[in-house]
């Protein structure tokens, strides 16, 4: 018998289209089974009754630069509430001649986290760049010097005011939490209890009554003729609250790394603060990302609150144009607008989140 030797590679078989690609997505992830498959077919039910019907009314039949007399006779979207009081929604009660100086601060903030997002960038100078930043944003929008106009706070409103208390709120907050966790796991006993004391007090209590103390009951204790901003008020409310929330998270870091991490560090004769520094915290913060970045989006969408003691933040200014007779019906696209200003900075938090993630995990794989 003659033996048979292949002397060319065996094709290779491709993996029948029923099982990649598109289709093999779609099988797997939408009708595998009967329960998914009946309810990826209501679901595609649902979204055809609504998702035609909203764009008709969203663009087809929506009008975009009319007055409020004109709005009154279509039959979409009138997304001219938008168009003719775009600056004071984003803007406030800040002078109109001079509402370049809080686009310029937006936008000096926004380049400073565009650019903080590359951890290669994360060095001493960035931190001065951010301490310069801030500063000139500060001079921006208070003036008083460089020629600029002197605008008092009481005018700061819209969509600066929001960026202002969530970008310095959350910044202040994971910091102060952290050095929270430590103080709550430390063993001295004075430094636990006032750690835990203070956690739990605020923990127990929702942000608006923070606001409502900072705002009307803080005055109440200060001397006669001595006060504080309003603004700085509310942003140290914010901090504090956020702060006992992230404190909790990080302390769930901690508790969760074994007493091998410790012995290590102290086999190498470092001491407390470099073992947090150095071995514990990078390890502890690492894997409490998802926790804590969900807290810092529920704080971000929780500075709108600021409402109630009269901040004209950008949920404000827009409540104020619908207060106006001439605009009042026409609500649901003012809210779909400030939607999506809250859904950009939510998503990307979520989405910058993950990408941190996959960097740090790649050291381990």
């Amino acid at each position: 018998m003659q033996a048979y030797v292949q002397d060319k590679p065996a094709p290779e078989l491709k993996p029948p289209i029923a099982q990649v690609g598109v289709i093999g997505w779609v099988r797997n992830n939408l009708f595998n089974g009967w329960f998914n498959s009946t309810l990826t077919i209501l679901t595609l039910l649902l979204l055809w009754k609504v998702v035609p019907p909203f764009f008709e009314w969203a663009f087809l039949d929506s009008v975009w630069t009319t007055t409020h007399e004109g709005c009154k006779e279509a039959t979409g979207a009138c997304w001219s509430i938008i168009y003719r009081n775009f600056r004071f929604i984003i803007f406030g009660f800040y002078p109109y001649e001079q509402h370049w100086r809080p686009l310029l601060a937006m936008l000096i903030l926004i380049g400073l986290l565009f650019y903080s997002r590359d951890r290669t960038h994360w060095n001493k100078y960035l931190g001065y760049g951010w301490i310069l930043g801030l500063a000139f944003m500060g001079v921006l929008m208070r003036g008083g010097i460089l020629g600029l106009e002197h605008v008092e706070s009481t005018q700061w409103g819209g969509l600066p005011l929001t960026l202002l208390l969530s970008v310095f709120g959350l910044t202040a907050a994971y910091p102060l939490g952290v050095i929270l966790a430590l103080g709550r796991q430390s063993k001295l006993p004075g430094l636990k209890v006032l750690c835990v004391l203070y956690i739990e007090l605020i923990r127990g209590v929702p942000l608006i009554s923070l606001l409502f103390m900072s705002s009307i009951i803080f005055p109440l204790f200060l001397p006669e003729g001595l006060t504080f901003n309003k603004i700085l008020r509310a942003q140290v409310a914010i901090i504090l609250f956020t702060g006992a929330y992230i404190a909790e998270v990080v302390r769930g870091g901690l508790q969760g790394m074994s007493r091998g991490q410790y012995e290590a560090a102290e086999s190498m004769g470092l001491n407390y603060y470099l073992t947090m520094r150095l071995v514990i915290l990078p390890q502890a913060l690492k894997i409490v990302i998802p926790p804590t970045v969900s807290i810092l989006i529920s704080a971000f969408k929780d500075t709108s609150l600021v409402v109630i003691i009269a901040l004209w933040d950008l949920l404000k200014t827009t409540q104020s144009v619908l207060s106006n007779p001439e605009w009042m019906g026409f609500s649901r696209e003012a809210y779909i607008f400030i939607a999506i200003f809250y859904f950009l900075g939510c998503f990307s938090m979520s989405n910058y989140s993950r990408k941190l993630e996959r960097e740090l995990s790649e050291g381990e794989r």
